[in-house]
């Protein structure tokens, strides 16, 4: 059954892009459920760690909440239109739009690479513990979405992962894939934020993006563009 409430948690799963990509097929109508099935079947032993990975699956690509399916739907349609198109890149939007532990560990991690160039799993791992609790869980969930990141290329980890940096060049990204990616953040986010930022906010920190970003946010409906009272321009969804 499709749960239309974000997880607290959730994404408890090391998530291979090969999976993921497999997903996204199936939901496009170019691979089958038993070609994904199979994939998984091939990766897993246990009967309890392949539902567990389903069950991300399905809450990033087959069975996303309600409030995200049109979004979900839109980036099947960039996907199927040009195949090449980034899918650790979808999958990315898809995460931090459907999973908030996947956006924060996403946010401290981008936040760190930006001021230090580098940064420790430890520091990470000590700011989750702010956010989330100190107890194993946030560790091992924190875990999992970090060796899910490596694996879809937006970050590296070193040192027998103790340390991270940044991928060595940013992701670039397509007009449509940039206002994708943004909606995700908005979504994420839960709140407009200034438009001169978007392309630095630190849940985006893989990408790259184009100096006409602002004015394509502000020529698409699906957001709208407001000044507030420091004078400075705002974007949110519609």
């Amino acid at each position: 059954m499709k749960s239309d409430t974000a997880p607290q948690i959730g994404f408890d799963r090391y998530i291979q892009l090969d999976w993921a990509r497999s997903a996204l097929r199936v939901r496009a109508g170019l691979e089958t459920l038993e070609e994904l099935t199979a994939l998984i079947d091939a990766s897993h032993t246990g009967t309890a760690a392949k539902k567990k990975t389903r069950t991300v699956l399905n809450r990033l690509w087959l069975e996303p909440r309600s409030d995200i399916e049109n979004m979900c739907d839109r980036a099947v349609a960039i996907y199927k239109s040009d195949p090449s198109t980034s899918v650790a890149t979808l999958t990315w939007g898809m995460a931090i739009a459907t999973y908030p532990f996947f956006g924060a560990v996403a946010e401290i991690v981008g936040r760190l690479l930006r001021l230090q160039g580098e940064c420790s799993s430890a520091e990470v791992h000590r700011r989750m513990a702010e956010v989330y609790g100190e107890r194993e869980g946030t560790r091992r969930m924190t875990n999992m979405v970090l060796q899910s990141q490596a694996d879809w290329g937006a970050i590296e980890r070193i040192n027998k992962g103790k340390y991270i940096t940044a991928r060595r060049e940013p992701m670039a990204l397509t007009p449509d894939l940039e206002l994708w990616l943004v909606e995700a953040a908005l979504r994420h986010a839960g709140r407009g934020m200034p438009i001169s930022s978007v392309s630095t906010t630190p849940v985006l920190f893989p990408f790259s993006f184009s100096d006409r970003l602002a004015y394509n946010l502000s020529q698409d409906e699906r957001f709208a563009v407001r000044v507030d009272s420091a004078s400075n321009r705002i974007v949110a969804l519609v």
